[in-house]
């Protein structure tokens, strides 16, 4: 039995494809790979965990304790950098540092102009940072578990100057917080298998961990300093092209969570920050994920004109008449005879 000769078939089919050629070669590959145990001596290595916050006193009530219970026996600092709060923020700080030693407070009291203010606070929290390895999250974070810091922290003995991690949203009610869930994984399984095959293009602040050595052979954010976002994609990418190592642990263990945006407009708000930074990924890893995510939207597409050829018939006729019709009409100034 032979196919019918038709575009829409044949669309359907090559979009198919390319999405069996990506699930078979990247994601199915990435989650079947063995994982290897951390050697006891990964554990030797101090890390630096580097907070930005501003106006977070809420969301750092959480953060704080769950951090100071990390299981790491090697120690640990925070360093909290508290970005031009006026919501007590600086207060809650001070306090945890008055009563924990390990807990270090950086105030940031006015960003030059034309800077990226998180890149800019980000700057001074690894600077004042006392180790080699650091680990980054956000103040609207909290870690999955206790063994965050020592999951993470044990990617580097890969060998690595860099470690991606998940960074997952806590479950909702509402069409928007599954929406978000399912983005959000489907993002993770990209970059995170993309990056497990050799061609490592983006990380999440959310849950990302580099070394003061990596962060200088990039001079830090110098090549993006002044865009809004590209704090983690864009390092990632400037870092892997001053050839840094990349690896990942996506474990329970290493994975952190946050609440989503609670709006539609709250959440397009974060993707067209996100999105920003895509210009000025290199061509390669555009066409790489362009490929996937047009294919992607493309298979859905045909999918919803198979289901529901009624209505998109008719809106077709309708658009087509309508033109037929406008096409009819003399234009202004012609005469009629």
């Amino acid at each position: 039995m032979s196919l019918p000769f038709s575009p829409a078939v044949w669309l359907l089919l090559a979009c198919a494809l390319v999405q069996l050629y990506y699930a078979g070669y990247y994601f199915l590959s990435f989650i079947s790979r063995p994982i290897l145990a951390a050697p006891d001596e990964v554990a030797a290595a101090p890390v630096s965990v580097v907070v930005c916050a501003h106006n977070e006193v809420e969301n750092l009530r959480r953060l704080l304790p769950l951090l100071l219970q990390q299981d790491y026996p090697a120690g640990f600092e925070v360093i909290l950098v508290d970005d031009r709060s006026i919501d007590g923020t600086a207060s809650l700080i001070q306090q945890f540092t008055q009563i924990y030693p390990h807990v270090r407070l950086v105030s940031v009291l006015n960003t030059p102009a034309e800077l990226s203010p998180k890149k800019y606070a980000l700057t001074l929290g690894i600077k004042a940072a006392r180790y080699e390895q650091l680990l980054f999250t956000d103040a609207d974070c909290w870690p999955a578990t206790n063994q965050w810091i020592k999951s993470m922290q044990s990617g580097f003995a890969q060998p690595a100057d860099i470690v991606l991690g998940y960074s997952g949203y806590a479950s909702g009610p509402g069409f928007l917080n599954k929406l978000i869930r399912f983005e959000t994984l489907l993002t993770g399984a990209q970059y995170l298998s993309f990056a497990w095959r050799g061609n490592p293009y983006m990380g999440v602040g959310r849950n990302l961990a580099y070394t003061k050595s990596c962060f200088q052979a990039t001079k830090g954010f110098a090549s993006h300093l002044r865009r809004l976002g590209g704090d983690d994609d864009l390092l990632v990418q400037d870092a892997v092209a001053q050839g840094q190592r990349v690896a990942v642990q996506v474990q329970l263990a290493a994975q952190t969570v946050s609440w989503p945006a609670q709006t539609w407009a709250a959440w397009w708000r974060q993707k067209r920050r996100h999105l920003s930074a895509g210009p000025r990924y290199s061509w390669k890893d555009q066409v790489r994920i362009g490929t996937f995510i047009g294919t992607n939207l493309l298979f859905i597409s045909q999918q919803l004109c198979s289901c529901f050829p009624g209505p998109i018939g008719y809106l077709w006729r309708l658009y087509g008449r309508c033109g037929r019709e406008r096409l009819a009409q003399p234009t202004r100034g012609s005469a009629v005879i």
